[in-house]
């Protein structure tokens, strides 16, 4: 494996595909691990863009993904400052950190910050549409931002931005966007219609949305009345969370505090 120390700079470009290969397939612990290691390297001081950065990103990206919001949002911070827009590689590079940063601040239910940095970040993207290729980080901003808005109980306007994306969604996000969109007829009380969208046949989800299906149907089969349906639902959400994904998870919360309510008769 080419490593970063004896890599000529033409390749780190391979090195970097192969991570985000990696992040894709769900393999964060392996991503962050080699990442950070990458980022320890010493610096060549003559690039204007060190590829630390961008091992950083990776870095801090995945942590999130994992579920480790609270271990890494301060390091996120003192990244995304460092990051000064001297490029647009530099730039794109700072918006996915602070992408990562409105999924950190969600997960830690810090709703408002998360909704003003993603609106930021939407703002920005149409600024640069025309220099640089932005629809893939437009999308995954929408997606953070309707969960954001589900966080805030904005359940209809949460409705509204998954609706408003899907067609232009495909693979992993298209399966995210439509269970996001079923939250967001359960916190309407629409749950017939958000349990046929939790049922409709939608691709493969990535690791980080695991058990989101499971816990989302649950609700819905809840609200319907159906306890024992939606007991075994949100069970097999919480063990498929507890077992791919770190035990800070939020997701692992919610599926915990959502068996107290179907199992204690609330």
């Amino acid at each position: 494996m080419t490593t970063i120390r004896t890599a000529r700079d033409s390749e780190w470009a391979e090195t970097f595909t192969r991570l985000k290969a990696m992040t894709t397939q769900g393999r964060y612990e392996e991503v962050e691990a080699e990442a950070r290691a990458l980022a320890a390297l010493p610096r060549r001081p003559w690039r204007r863009r060190p590829p630390h950065w961008e091992a950083r990103v990776l870095a801090t990206g995945a942590a999130v993904m994992h579920g480790r919001a609270a271990e890494v949002l301060s390091e996120l911070d003192a990244l995304i400052a460092e990051l000064e827009p001297v490029g647009l590689n530099s730039q794109m590079l700072r918006l996915i950190a602070r992408s990562n940063r409105v999924v950190a601040l969600s997960g830690l239910r810090r709703y408002v910050e998360a909704e003003t940095a993603a609106l930021g970040i939407l703002s920005e993207l149409t600024r640069i549409v025309h220099r640089a290729p932005v629809a893939g980080l437009e999308l995954n901003t929408l997606e953070h931002l309707a969960t954001v808005l589900c966080g805030l109980a904005r359940h209809e306007e949460a409705e509204a931005v998954t609706r408003g994306n899907l067609t232009r969604a495909n693979g992993p996000a298209a399966g995210v966007l439509h269970i996001t969109l079923a939250r967001s007829l359960n916190g309407q009380g629409r749950y017939e219609e958000a349990l046929a969208e939790a049922r409709r046949s939608v691709p493969p989800l990535p690791r980080y949305a695991c058990g989101y299906l499971d816990l989302v149907t649950a609700e819905a089969l809840y609200g319907l009345g159906r306890r024992a349906e939606a007991e075994t639902a949100v069970q097999r959400a919480l063990t498929d969370c507890e077992r791919r994904l770190h035990p800070a998870h939020p997701r692992i919360r919610e599926a915990r505090d959502l068996l107290g309510r179907i199992t204690g008769g609330a």
